[in-house]
């Protein structure tokens, strides 16, 4: 299970280094410094073996000969040249099983190779807006001013203190038409999207295996929900298990692209957040969300990238939320990511741009760690396949800026028109008469 393809590292190490030096992390270099030496050592211990075995090979053939003659002497003798060779082979292997296993480790740490086309940058400042800003307004009024967590609050559909109550901080729980339209909105997002994408409800607890396909392990272990007595994971985005469904398996070219959707929960500890973000529902440990993911060929690849952008900027538009599109940076590209773009929200009342959707190409990151391959048609051999992904609708944020971009003057909120018929008839939500 490598991350990066061992042979380009083998033959083009300076293309591998220049475009991991566009991320702008010294840090990633020695680790690439450190799996170079490995390999290269791992390969002269192989090349060793490989004669050892040879050599151990020939000298059979010469103990049978002096067998054959009655030279039992020469025979003894050459059974313990073997012999030694032997140990040596036996010493040969426990070394680079070791090395194989540093060398995994340092390889799965190593981010993804950034699309030539990426923008250069260090930090999320740097993030180049491509589109946008649509949708937004000269000025707004000042009931559209208030932030979110008191709007909830006002209309009895966001509990924070009850939710920290049962679970503790950073967790958040709606009632009421607040809970149906967390729900209308995931169900308008599958609607969306089902003309092109299988609907998939996938397990929301994974293994360490198939979190470590798509890069969320070893190097994201803090940020995820471990349940340790059974080896296993909660998953921080549908996209873990929907990556996982072809592991280990060879798919037809003419079977791809795949794509599937899912609706599930989303677990994630958010370290290092604390303070940041925390109130209503910008940041919290378990979200709903939907996801959209693909498995292609490399020509499919970008092609599915424009196709999934579409889809998640159009949803955003029909639900009337002042949006921009920002491409993502080289320093700040996540660890899989091979190029990625962010669709951001505008929510007034917190007067933030708030990220509602990251929509991602992988190129064969992920399914290399997967062993995802597909065998091209009249050819022999494979190829390893590409993923992508995009969130279709996270619920939180917008459910957020819906509350804060919609709401009126006497204080309710205008249900976006698509959503209605999902909401039981409630056109626009409203501070009940008596509160729990």
């Amino acid at each position: 299970m490598f991350v990066i393809d061992v042979k380009l590292l083998r033959t083009q190490p300076d293309v591998v280094r220049d475009a991991l030096a566009r991320r702008g992390k010294p840090d990633i270099l020695g680790q690439l410094d450190d799996a170079i030496r490995l390999d290269g050592k791992l390969r002269e211990f192989t090349a060793e073996r490989d004669g050892i075995r040879a050599a151990v090979n020939d000298l059979s053939q010469k103990v049978a000969a002096a067998r054959r003659s009655g030279d039992s002497a020469t025979a003894e003798a050459l059974m313990a040249e073997s012999r030694a060779h032997g140990e040596r082979e036996k010493a040969i292997d426990a070394e680079a099983t070791g090395i194989e296993a540093a060398l995994r480790e340092i390889l799965l740490r190593i981010p993804n190779l950034p699309h030539p086309h990426v923008v250069a940058g260090a930090t999320d400042a740097d993030n180049p807006v491509v589109s946008g800003p649509h949708g937004l307004p000269e000025a707004f009024a000042a009931h559209r001013r208030v932030p979110h967590w008191e709007i909830g609050a006002a209309l009895g559909i966001l509990d924070s203190e009850r939710a920290t109550k049962i679970s503790g901080a950073m967790f958040t729980m709606q009632r009421g038409a607040g809970a149906t339209l967390a729900r209308a909105l995931c169900q308008f997002a599958l609607d969306r999207n089902a003309d092109l994408y299988e609907e998939v409800r996938p397990p929301s607890l994974v293994t360490t295996a198939t979190l470590t396909a798509t890069g969320q392990l070893p190097k994201f272990a803090d940020d995820a929900f471990a349940i340790e007595r059974d080896s296993l994971w909660c998953i921080p985005t549908a996209e873990v298990p929907l990556t996982f469904i072809h592991a280990d398996e060879i798919l037809g070219e003419t079977e791809l692209p795949k794509r599937y959707m899912a609706f599930s929960p989303c677990f994630r500890r958010e370290a290092g957040s604390a303070g940041r973000d925390t109130r209503g529902m910008l940041r919290s440990h378990e979200f709903d969300k939907v996801e959209i993911l693909a498995v292609a060929t490399p020509e499919q690849a970008p092609d599915i990238l424009d196709e999934m952008h579409s889809r998640v900027v159009a949803t955003i538009a029909d639900l009337g939320l002042p949006h921009r599109v920002v491409e993502i940076c080289t320093g700040d590209l996540g660890q899989s990511h091979h190029r990625s773009y962010d669709v951001e929200v505008y929510a007034p009342g917190c007067d933030l741009w708030l990220e509602v959707s990251s929509i991602s190409w992988f190129s064969d990151y992920q399914a290399r760690r997967a062993s995802i391959r597909f065998r091209r048609e009249g050819r022999k051999g494979t190829d390893i396949a590409h993923t992508l992904n995009a969130s279709a609708l996270a619920v939180p944020r917008v459910w957020a800026a819906i509350l804060e971009n919609h709401r009126q003057e006497d204080g309710s909120v205008a249900v976006p028109e698509p959503l209605r018929r999902y909401m039981r008839g409630i056109d626009v939500l409203r501070a009940p008469a008596h509160n729990a």
